[in-house]
C-alpha cells in the first residue's frame, strides 16, 4: 500500500488519503516516457512532488487507462488541488 500525504517545510502531514493506492491498481509496467511522474512511484520507497511537478501528475492522471481508475485517483486529485491552494506543499507518495 502507497500512503499519500501532503506535507509542509515542517515534513508535518497537512492532508491525507483515506484509502492510499495499492500497487496493483497502477501497472508497475507503465511506460516511463509517457508516464515519467506516475513511473517514479516505488511500492517500497517514498515518491515527493513539488509544485512545480504536481500539474505534470495531474495531466499524467488524465492520460491513465480506465482500469487505473479508483478511489485512489480522485484523492490524488483531491490532495493536488490541496497542495496548489498554499506554499511550500509538497504531495508525498510513501511507499511500505
Amino acid at each position: 500500500m502507497i500512503n499519500m500525504q501532503v506535507r509542509g517545510d515542517s515534513g508535518k502531514p497537512l492532508a491525507r488519503a483515506r484509502a492510499g493506492l495499492e500497487w496493483t491498481d497502477l501497472s508497475p509496467a507503465l511506460d516511463p516516457v509517457s508516464f515519467p511522474m506516475l513511473w517514479a512511484l516505488n511500492p517500497y520507497g517514498d515518491a515527493v512532488f513539488n509544485e512545480r511537478q504536481i500539474p505534470l501528475l495531474l495531466a499524467e492522471l488524465d492520460r491513465l487507462p480506465e482500469a487505473s481508475g479508483g478511489t485512489w485517483l480522485n484523492e490524488t486529485r483531491e490532495l493536488c488541488a490541496f497542495a496548489q491552494r498554499g506554499t511550500h506543499r509538497y504531495l508525498w507518495f510513501i511507499g511500505d
